[in-house]
């Protein structure tokens, strides 16, 4: 497979990884808070034979200029925003943990548009922006950054944490070093962004082919929650990964291409986008 190679959007946005035939349909991947577009490479890599194959920097990540307001619905106006800057017509989205989130908050605003989508690790909502546990969660990963801590001191506790068994070596050196590499200024916005975010009511308006997948090991994204979340959408199939924390493309890069590829095998064929 060729591998992904790095652009930017004709206006200067959004930097963005890519691979695979410009006529083909569009799978688009949505990285995490502590992600990257090159968090991807692997899953574009394997799928860029049939797919455009492409993953954003989210704004204010890798080379996306960041945004004046850093909330889910401006970056879910970002996403189309990208979306109509690639080119991406009818396109499948992957989101990971706040990727997903965004992707929740797109799909209210374009029910239709996309041709299925992946909410992977994520949550539907946030809960309440004062409420003791959100404090107390911004606040345990805040904390060492106001306390003089780095990023790239972070990174190896931080990625240790989020992982649940026999993770994939290559995957966690890419995991360290993208979360490592994210700005700080950037990485309390995305948590921020966070506070209030609540989609549950949502779910039942999902209208594309849904996969909803967790990874039994994931405390962030307990697999529980997601098969409850994966109930209140008609159009979903639910998928556990055994062993898996909440890194599942990183830990467990083969099993996360085969629910993929299974998922889009079944609902969203791959053909060729003709003029």
């Amino acid at each position: 497979m060729p591998a992904s190679a790095a652009m930017m959007t004709s206006d200067g946005r959004f930097g963005y990884e890519a691979a695979g035939k410009l006529t083909s349909p569009p799978l688009v991947f949505l990285h995490g808070i502590g992600g990257a577009a090159r968090a991807w490479r692997g899953q574009i890599e394997a799928f860029s034979d049939r797919y455009r194959a492409m993953a954003w920097d989210m704004p204010g990540y890798g080379g996306s200029a960041p945004l004046p307001s850093f909330r889910m619905a401006t970056l879910a106006d970002a996403l189309q925003d990208f979306l109509k800057g690639v080119g991406a017509t009818k396109p499948i989205l992957v989101g990971h943990s706040i990727g997903g989130m965004i992707v929740q908050q797109w799909l209210t605003k374009y029910p239709d548009i996309a041709a299925a989508v992946v909410l992977a690790q994520t949550s539907p909502a946030f809960g309440k922006a004062d409420g003791d546990w959100q404090k107390e969660f911004i606040g345990a990963r805040l904390g060492p950054l106001d306390r003089g801590e780095t990023m790239a001191s972070l990174a190896p506790t931080l990625v240790k944490e989020l992982v649940g068994d026999n993770p994939d070596v290559r995957g966690m050196e890419l995991a360290r070093d993208c979360m490592a590499a994210v700005p700080e200024a950037s990485y309390r916005a995305s948590m921020l962004a966070l506070l209030g975010f609540d989609q549950r009511n949502a779910l039942k308006n999902i209208v594309v082919p849904t996969l909803v997948l967790s990874g039994s090991r994931d405390r962030n994204a307990p697999a529980p929650m997601m098969a409850k979340m994966a109930t209140y959408i008609a159009s979903a199939t639910y998928v556990d990964l055994e062993g898996a924390g909440h890194l599942v493309n990183l830990e467990r890069p083969a099993a996360f291409n085969a629910a993929l590829d299974s998922f889009l095998k079944a609902h969203a064929a791959a053909t060729e986008v003709t003029a």
